[in-house]
């Protein structure tokens, strides 16, 4: 076995233990850091390459990271207080709880970010079809739609 293969070997093998560990979840938050990431960087290089970075736009940027670091915490927050009680006895809910608003919070800032990503590579000059601005708006769409589906079920079970 190569160097490259040893390589390939170990990194998959390091893939497949934090999948262990974190779980598709887990995976949700590191795709929506990634996302996050070349959004910031390449919203900087649209600007640059415009000749319009400021620093105090960028500063603004890493505020609306940070905010939806802060919004993703809560929903983590609430899935592990809900879980707790739900598993605790304590209440009995009507439906079987592991997680909900960390999912969906997550892939409805993921799409979000997407469609960031995607003006910043049209700002850039690049060719982005319209049909990816459509469909990343339409996922984002249908988890909102979702999330309310799961609010209304929530409502008429208490009723």
């Amino acid at each position: 076995m190569d160097k490259t293969d040893k390589l390939r070997s170990f990194i998959a093998a390091l893939l497949a233990c934090i999948g262990s560990a974190i779980g598709w979840v887990g995976w949700l938050i590191v795709i929506l850091l990634a996302c996050m990431v070349l959004d910031y960087l390449s919203g900087t290089w649209a600007a640059m390459s415009r000749g319009e970075w400021s620093s105090a736009v960028a500063r603004q940027g890493l505020w609306h990271k940070l905010g939806e670091i802060s919004a993703l915490a809560v929903a983590v927050l609430c899935d592990l207080a809900i879980g707790q009680i739900a598993g605790s006895g304590g209440i009995s809910l009507p439906f079987d709880y592991s997680v909900l608003a960390t999912p969906l919070v997550a892939v409805w800032y993921i799409f979000t970010e997407l469609g960031s990503i995607a003006e910043n590579a049209a700002a850039l000059g690049a060719p982005v079809p319209t049909w990816l601005g459509k469909m990343l708006s339409a996922v984002r769409r249908a988890t909102e739609n979702e999330a309310e589906r799961q609010r209304s079920d929530d409502e008429n079970t208490d009723k």
